[in-house]
């Protein structure tokens, strides 16, 4: 045997008791002729004693194990003399009478603690050793309780979990596939799939009325915090509902979630807010709601005649900075320069400081006069100690989206993203098209199968960009976590959204031929929802990246450090592949 207890267990009660643990040095202490071990497992730590008078060949056995040396000690559990409160096995210790080392350790490249002096990179290439610290493994813990309450819960409504296949066809709407190359059919390619989408719809028309899968998902797109190339999804389809039927269903799902893992309770109904109010309100379709700075539109105040680059915008509107007038000019220059981020994207900044003694000083004081500006006060709902930061440009969404980056940009100054504050909503009424400027033609904003807004329908013909689509999307802390829509089941209006999507009937039939076939047999009436498991566990764990919440992440470029991938393949891969690799240079 092993052990007979973990390294988190054992408690005064035990006091007597003799017992075998197993696991890591966490770390060593030699205080004259007593050397004290820390040992830990997944569960804890539990100090180890050695006793030089006592046993002086053990004490020397001990005083050569070195960090992450594996273990096995079987001693008798004693009452601590000296006491440590911050551990939960801090009020005893093994006296140790009998040391098994089962495999030594070379120096680890980081140490092994929860605030670890390993950066990054270092952290993935050694993600196994990574993997050993409290608050990665807690993730993971965290991810398989929030994996196994999903599964209990939709088990109680019926739903049953089904496989989809990882190899399949290639859609090319959306982003890119990755492709994997078949041995059995020269020149031909499978692709990995960025969601089950069609194959779960094939298990609605199959009679499964209620579906649900933990799904791996793959797209090959540019990286960023919450974003990896192979991701998880809860992935969910119902037949016979409504929109109303999947919110409800699903909000009761989050809401069990966040009281199960984390004792917060979410308010009985969320709210849902139609996508054209949240970019007039917010600039974003996933909104952060923890903290205020509502957009004020400020075209007829600011638009007069007298300052040029008001004069000649589509659209002009701030927000309200409360308590930030004592901001200095070298402030104020580091906000302008944030907003003339290439990733932002802004011309420049105009700021208006309400000053706590009633005067008034902007960077555009010599083209409105004090009646204007502080028109703008009452407008933008300042008070004395507020800063009214105002941006303008051509394109009215562009400049919400810019004014957005500086609204969430001062929420994280200001300290108002509490990550154990959560507030979630529905976003709905997404518009069913969108306009792609790489592609020249109207693209799918979710899916092709996405059903339009029954009452927009009559529009397909004239004006496509005015449908909203019966689409719906979960949104906490400004993240979107999951989202989903009804689909069409009628063949006749599928048609319809191919050819606005510029579909040939032949090319339509050639890509989604099989899902456009099973519909002539009596498909019912379904929608789904998918969740990203990886950001939900984040949201719940305080992470500012999904990648702390995987087991095997890749980095900001895609590869897996720790296994090299990806790489060249062998000369003799290719050739049975019937591949040949040649490279271009940029």
């Amino acid at each position: 045997m092993y052990r007979t207890n973990t390294c988190g267990e054992l408690r005064l009660s035990d006091a007597g008791r003799e017992v075998t643990l197993a696991g890591w040095v966490q770390r060593s202490r030699k205080m004259g002729a007593m050397t004290f071990i820390d040992l830990r497992d997944r569960y804890g730590i539990t100090q180890l004693v050695f006793n030089d008078e006592t046993d002086s060949e053990l004490f020397d056995l001990a005083n050569k194990l070195g960090r992450e040396f594996c273990v096995q000690a079987t001693g008798t559990v004693r009452e601590r003399q000296s006491k440590n409160p911050k551990m939960p096995t801090g009020d005893i210790e093994i006296i140790v009478d009998k040391l098994n080392v089962l495999s030594e350790s070379v120096t680890p490249p980081f140490t092994i603690e929860d605030n670890t002096d390993g950066g990054d990179d270092i952290r993935m290439k050694y993600r196994y050793l990574d993997l050993r610290r409290n608050p990665v493994r807690k993730n993971l813990e965290l991810r398989h309780k929030m994996t196994i309450a999903i599964r209990n819960f939709l088990d109680s409504k019926d739903f049953i979990e089904v496989e989809t296949p990882i190899l399949i066809g290639s859609t090319p709407e959306g982003a890119r596939d990755f492709v994997v190359p078949s041995r059995m059919n020269p020149g031909q390619f499978y692709a990995l799939p960025q969601s089950p989408q069609t194959l779960k719809q094939l298990l609605m028309v199959s009679g499964f009325d209620r579906y649900f899968q933990i799904a791996k998902c793959f797209r090959d797109e540019d990286l960023r915090a919450d974003r990896q190339p192979e991701f998880t999804q809860i992935d969910c389809e119902m037949s016979f509902v409504d929109q109303e039927d999947v919110i409800s269903l699903f909000e009761d799902m989050c809401r069990h979630l966040f009281k199960e893992l984390l004792g917060v309770s979410l308010p009985d109904k969320l709210q849902q807010m139609p996508w054209h109010e949240a970019m007039r309100r917010f600039g974003s379709d996933k909104p952060d709601l923890r903290f205020g700075m509502e957009f004020v539109e400020l075209m007829d105040v600011m638009k007069n005649g007298n300052f040029p680059v008001f004069d000649q915008a589509a659209y002009i509107g701030g927000i309200c900075v409360p308590g930030c007038a004592s901001y200095t000019r070298k402030q104020l220059d580091q906000l302008t320069d944030f907003v003339k981020r290439p990733q932002v994207g802004a011309k420049g900044l105009v700021s208006v400081k309400y000053n706590s003694d009633g005067t008034i000083k902007s960077s555009v004081d010599k083209f409105y006069s004090q009646e204007t500006l502080l028109a703008l006060k009452e407008k933008m709902g300042a008070a004395d100690g507020d800063l009214v930061l105002i941006l303008s440009g051509d394109n009215a969404n562009k400049t919400r989206v810019q004014l957005c980056t500086l609204r969430l940009e001062m929420g994280d100054r200001l300290g108002l993203r509490d990550k154990n504050r959560f507030e979630c909503l529905w976003i709905i009424d997404f518009p069913l098209f969108e306009w792609s400027d790489e592609e020249q033609r109207l693209m799918a904003t979710h899916h092709p199968f996405t059903m339009p807004n029954p009452d927009d329908i009559p529009l397909l013909e004239e004006h496509p960009e005015r449908v909203r689509a019966k689409a719906y999307d979960f949104v906490c802390n400004g993240i979107e976590v999951g989202g989903g829509s009804l689909r069409i089941h009628d063949g006749k209006l599928q048609a319809k959204m191919f050819d606005i999507l510029g579909f040939t009937p032949e090319r339509a039939m050639a890509q989604f031929g099989f899902l456009i076939n099973a519909f002539k047999y009596g498909a019912p009436p379904h929608a789904g929802l998918a969740f990203g498991l990886d950001r939900f566990v984040a949201i719940f764990a305080g992470l500012d990246s999904i990648r702390d919440c995987i087991a095997f992440p890749k980095n900001n470029s895609g590869r897996d450090v720790m296994l090299d991938a990806p790489s060249e393949l062998d000369p003799k891969q290719l050739e049975e592949l019937q591949i040949k690799v040649e490279l271009r240079e940029e």
